[in-house]
Formats: structure tokens, C-alpha cells, sequence
């Protein structure tokens, strides 16, 4: 056969398997189930389990929901419907059991699928052979098997009505050599409980095409789910999230969740999408908790307020106190597994975070709702949410007017730390050197100027003749009133950023009648620039070294230094490139750096991004 042909061929099976598929798509009784399993067509599936292709059949099921199905068998649409609806229902109906004869157990389950799917009118019977009598029930037909043999049952000796062809097992008990889910394992599914949604979902489909009520659903629609029903009881019971659940679009599909590397569920905020992966098989309660979880990370703006932190690490530490706040007000029921410790009860994210990146080796091995390694808050360009707002004002008001309904309603308890978090994303947040401002006024208290005729001010054009007294401060107020300035001259400092920093400590040093700084440069060694005035420090000041930065050396020089106070504070200046720990021998001091850079320790004082 020519390579055109054969080609030819393969696309014809495939063709004809794709359109099997949609038959079962477009049936509501299989829609749970299928989007859970997961459907292999391919024959390098087959050698990664390390047995091969049915020899006269179409496909094999196993117990964790892959159906593995014949690469180049050219079967028509129908017969590719029923067997895979087949697999499914073994799935559904828990045939999964070991048996002490496992081929006569099998055939058991497969006479029994075979019954219902004829009874269902669906696709075409694997086998034209008659069904024997009273085989709705898999254990009792098993025990005649036993007790009969096959040919006593079924009129023949063969294996006519599974999958898998003549003889055959479809259903396949054997442990999978090398997983195709990937590193991370599946929370068990509970397929009955699907096959059960399944059932009562075609049962409301037809009640409801048959009065009227709504149109024939389109092929792989749900009209109803326990996610679905999840979101409607935030929208109509639980104001606080009533509003951000109702702009977020519910996203079951189990091909993308897969894609996506979703094991559970995730959100998007800028496309207000949120995934939920029904193979979790979470239970309603469960999906309250998982869903309230989501909504409060969009509500909360962690997509954006992790700003220069480690975007999974933080992912991580909003887990711990969203799971934390959700545990409290009773929301629905933690599932088993999520993120939660005791020892972050009462903290923020911000805190959380700096605690965890202690011990990076454990935390990044932990897993979101999403996996190991993997954010379930995903990434995202902001867009807007209505012509005349933008995200950050569409959710802040959501979630306040949420806050506001839930306490006038009296609709249970919320958390002191969430409550202020709410109240506090109705604020802007503070410029940095507005919060240096505050930092200088904390550190050096105002000065009490008197009058005094030592010194004559300038005076009055109307009345020259007349001195007027000077505003004097006293010297003795001024010794020791001074602060070190460490300033990082390494190549990868900005010196746009640079000037902006020496203008603003500058300033605000004048401003509090701070007469001079002592100033160290530190590259790779420190050079002490000794005490300079303000105005020195913003206008005549020349880096320099530009090498690789090490702070401590110039720690050391001040603290050694004997005209330097052993109470002044340290301001230090840098882009975080610099050794993992400093010794600040316990002195007051504060860290300036550039937005999105980050320390490679945890700070014990206070830490100024500039914009």
C-alpha cells in the first residue's frame, strides 16, 4: 500500500474516532464522567504500558479514568460511541473490584453495560448475540457465571461483548508503568457519584425540553452542576462574595484544566475566569471552601500586591491565611490536603511571606490548589470590567459593598484580620517617601527654636530702623543629632533611582535640622565619605566605586567609627544585590530599594521601595 494511502487511512480512523466522540459528548448522561476521564489515541500510549493494542477491539479502561483506544482501527462513528460510553459506564457503575476471576467479572460488567446502553438506544451493540435473563445485577450474574460457565449464560463460549474484542478483558487492573498525568498524583475520583450527576441531569434535560422550558442542549453542556450550584450559593446567600462571584465565569472543562496543569482550581482575575477541575471530585461543602478561596484571592488583589516578591512563595503565603479566615467563618468544609497552619493564625500575607522565605527548601515544595510549583492565581494582563472602571476600583467597591450587606445582615462571623484587609483596599497606599518622611519624623522629633538679638534678622523695609530678633537653634540640641547614610555604588545600581534617593534624604534632612549625615560608599570595599552636609549630599556627591556590593565592611567602619553616636540610625541604600546577612549589632536602621527588587534575607527594619 502506497504512503498516500496509508495515510489516508489513519485519517479516516481518526476522523470517524473524533466524531464517536462528540455522539458521546452530546449526551448528558456521560457528560460528567467524560470530562473526568481522560481519552488516549495513540499507539505510543500503548507502549509506555507495555501491552499492546486490542487485537480485534477498539479500546482498554483502567480504574483511574484513561481510556486507551486503538491508534489506526478504522471503526465507524457509532461503534466508537458505544465503546467509549462502554468504558465509561464501568467507570461510573464501580466495576472496578478485584475478583477471584477477574475474565468472568468482566464479562459480568460487560453484559451489564451492554444491557443498559441497548436499553438507552445508544449507538450501535458491540455484539448481535441475545441478552441472557436478569443481568441488571453484576454480582448475581457472576455468581451464574461461576456456577454455569460462559457458554450456560450466554448461549457461547466467547467473550462477545466487551471492548476489547473476542476474549478479551476491556478493563484493566494492572498498575500503569509511567504516568501520563504527570509528577502529580489525582485526588481520587468518586466516578458513581458522577454517573449518579449524569443521570440526574438527563432526567432534568428531558423533563425540561419536554415542557418547553428550555432547547435540546448542545453537545458537552451541563446544564447543572455542583460547581455551578457552589456559585449560585454565594450569589444569592453570602453577600460578602455575592458580587465576585457573580462576574466570574465558571470554567469546568476538564481538557483545559488539564492543559493548564490545574489539579484542582484556579482563578484568573483579568479574564474573571475561575477553573474548577470536576476530576478533584470534591463534595458540595468542599467546593464552597475552594470556591470562596478563589474569589477572596481575586477580591484581595494578590495577582497584583505581590509586587516584588516571589510570585509563588507569595501564591503560597495567601493560601495559609486565606485557608486560615475560610476555617473560621465556616465556609463550606477544607478539603483534605490544602494549605494550612496554626502557626500563621492571625497574620497577614505580607508577614506570612517573610517567614516563609526562611526555609525555602520547605515551602516551595508545597502545592496550591493548582499543584507543586504551579500559582492558582494565573497570570494576566488587567483589562477593564466595565467601560467606566478599572479592576482594582471594580473589585474593591464589590468586595466593600459585600462587607457592608454581610454586617447588616448579621450573615456570620469574618475574621478581624479579613475585615481590615477589606477596609484597608479602600485606601491608597502610601509613596514611598512619604512612609521615609514618617521614618525621618519618628527617628528625630522637632527642634524648639527660640529668639534671640545675637544675631539680627533681616528687617522690615516699612520700619529698617527697628532690629528684629533671629530664630536660633541651640547647639547643644544639635550634637549627635546625625544618622549614616550606606550607599550601594555596585554597577547594577540605577542612577536615576540613585538621585532620587540622595534628593529626597536630602531633604527631608534639612527639613528636621539634621545638620550633616555620615555618608559610606560600598562596593566591593566601603569608602567612609565622613560627615557631609545635605546639600552636599544631593548635589556634590561622586560615586565612587562600581563593583560587586558588600555592605557589611561599611557597617563595621561606622560602628567603629568613635565620632559616630552609637544610637544613630543607618539608612541603607541598595538594590539588593548584596550578601545574604548583615550584623547590625542591634542599631536602628531602614533599607531603601528600587520597586521589584528584593533582599536576600528577612529584614528586621523597615524596608522603602522607590517607584
Amino acid at each position: 500500500m502506497s504512503a498516500g494511502k496509508e495515510k489516508e487511512k489513519a485519517n479516516l480512523a481518526k476522523r470517524n474516532y473524533e466524531a464517536g466522540v462528540k455522539m458521546v459528548e452530546a449526551h448528558p448522561i456521560f457528560v460528567p464522567l467524560l470530562r473526568e476521564a481522560t481519552l488516549y489515541h495513540g499507539k505510543q500510549y500503548y507502549e509506555c504500558r507495555a501491552y499492546p493494542e486490542p487485537a480485534h477491539g477498539l479500546l482498554y479502561v483502567e480504574a483511574s479514568g484513561d481510556l486507551y483506544c486503538h491508534s489506526t482501527r478504522r471503526a465507524e462513528p457509532e461503534a466508537w460511541a458505544r465503546a467509549i460510553a462502554h468504558g465509561l459506564l464501568h467507570l461510573g457503575m464501580g466495576h472496578f473490584v478485584v475478583r477471584e476471576q477477574p475474565r468472568l467479572w468482566n464479562l459480568a460488567c460487560d453484559l451489564v453495560v451492554e444491557k443498559f446502553l441497548s436499553d438507552l438506544r445508544f449507538a450501535t451493540p458491540i455484539a448481535d448475540t441475545p441478552f441472557p435473563e436478569g443481568i441488571n445485577d453484576e454480582e448475581r450474574l457472576y455468581r451464574r457465571l461461576i456456577e454455569q460457565g460462559i457458554a450456560g449464560v450466554t448461549g457461547t463460549d466467547k467473550s462477545l461483548f466487551g471492548t476489547a474484542g473476542e476474549n478479551e478483558c476491556d478493563m484493566l487492573f494492572e498498575k500503569a508503568v509511567k504516568s501520563w498525568r504527570g509528577a502529580l498524583p489525582n485526588a481520587p475520583t468518586h466516578w458513581p457519584r458522577l454517573f449518579a450527576a449524569g443521570l440526574a441531569q438527563a432526567v432534568r434535560s428531558a423533563v425540561s425540553v419536554a415542557a418547553g422550558y428550555a432547547p435540546q442542549p448542545e453537545a458537552g453542556e451541563a446544564l447543572d452542576s455542583t460547581a455551578a450550584r457552589a456559585k449560585g450559593w454565594f450569589i444569592s446567600s453570602y453577600p460578602l462574595l455575592g458580587a465576585i462571584a457573580a462576574s466570574f465565569r465558571l470554567v469546568e472543562d476538564p481538557l483545559i484544566c488539564q492543559r493548564m496543569d490545574i489539579r484542582i482550581a484556579a482563578i484568573s482575575v483579568a479574564l474573571q475566569e475561575i477553573y474548577i477541575n470536576p476530576a478533584a471530585g470534591l463534595s458540595p461543602e468542599e467546593l464552597r471552601f475552594v470556591m470562596a478561596h478563589e474569589f477572596l484571592h481575586a477580591a484581595l488583589r494578590h495577582d497584583v500586591r505581590h509586587a516584588w516578591r516571589d510570585a509563588y512563595l507569595w501564591n503560597i503565603a495567601c493560601d495559609f491565611v486565606i485557608n486560615d479566615w475560610l476555617t473560621d467563618m465556616r465556609v463550606g468544609e477544607r478539603p483534605a490536603g490544602v494549605l494550612y497552619d496554626a502557626q500563621f493564625k492571625g497574620q497577614n500575607a505580607e508577614a506570612v511571606y517573610d517567614r516563609i522565605v526562611t526555609d525555602l527548601r520547605r515551602y516551595r515544595k508545597l502545592a496550591t490548589l493548582r499543584g507543586v510549583e504551579l500559582g492558582d492565581i494565573l497570570p494576566g494582563e488587567g483589562v477593564r470590567a466595565a467601560p467606566d472602571t478599572d479592576l482594582d476600583a471594580f473589585y474593591r467597591r464589590a468586595i466593600g459593598q459585600g462587607l457592608s450587606y454581610h454586617e447588616t445582615q448579621g450573615r456570620g462571623y469574618l475574621p478581624e484580620g479579613l475585615v481590615e484587609e477589606i477596609r484597608a483596599l479602600s485606601h491608597p497606599p502610601i509613596p514611598w517617601d512619604v512612609e521615609l518622611a514618617r521614618w525621618f519624623d519618628d527617628l528625630f522629633s522637632p527642634l524648639e527654636k527660640r529668639r534671640s538679638y545675637a544675631r539680627a534678622s533681616r528687617r522690615q523695609s516699612a520700619t529698617p530702623e527697628i532690629p528684629r530678633p533671629a530664630w536660633l537653634l541651640d547647639q547643644a540640641h544639635l550634637d549627635g543629632r546625625t544618622f549614616g547614610v550606606l550607599l550601594d555604588t555596585s554597577g547594577s545600581m540605577d542612577r536615576a533611582l540613585l538621585a532620587s534617593a540622595l534628593g529626597a534624604i536630602a531633604s527631608y534632612s534639612a527639613a528636621r535640622d539634621v545638620p550633616a549625615a555620615r555618608v559610606v560608599f560600598c562596593d566591593a570595599e566601603a569608602y567612609d565619605q565622613g560627615y557631609m552636609k545635605p546639600d552636599d549630599i544631593a548635589g556634590t556627591v561622586k560615586v565612587r566605586g562600581r563593583g560587586g556590593t558588600v555592605l557589611q565592611p561599611g557597617i563595621d567602619c561606622l560602628d567603629k567609627a568613635p565620632d559616630f553616636p552609637p544610637e544613630a540610625p543607618l539608612l541603607l541604600i541598595t538594590d539588593g544585590y548584596c550578601e545574604d546577612h548583615l550584623h547590625l549589632h542591634g542599631r536602628e536602621h531602614a533599607f531603601l530599594i528600587p520597586e521589584g527588587a528584593r533582599l536576600p534575607f528577612a529584614p528586621k527594619g523597615k524596608v522603602f521601595r522607590m517607584a
